[in-house]
C-alpha cells in the first residue's frame, strides 16, 4: 500500500485503521480521527473508502494503522 488513502479492495475486516466519522464537521481543525477495527466493508469514495468499524462507528478510512 502507498501512502495514499487505501482502497476498499486493499482493506481486510479487522485491520486496524484510522477514520474520520462520517458526521464530523470536515472544516474543523480539531476533528479527531477514530482507530478500530474494520467490521464492514461498503464502497470506495473520495473521502476514502467507507467501513464501518466493529465499534460501530462509520465513517472514511484515511489510512491504516501499522501492527506494533
Amino acid at each position: 500500500m502507498s501512502n495514499e488513502r487505501p482502497t476498499a479492495e486493499e482493506l481486510r475486516q479487522g485491520m486496524t485503521v484510522e477514520i474520520v466519522q462520517d458526521d464530523a464537521d470536515p472544516q474543523s481543525e480539531d476533528t479527531e480521527p477514530i482507530i478500530g477495527e474494520v467490521g464492514t466493508i461498503y464502497s470506495d469514495e473520495p473521502e476514502g473508502a467507507h467501513v464501518k468499524l466493529k465499534s460501530g462507528v462509520v465513517g472514511h478510512v484515511q489510512s491504516v494503522v501499522p501492527d506494533e
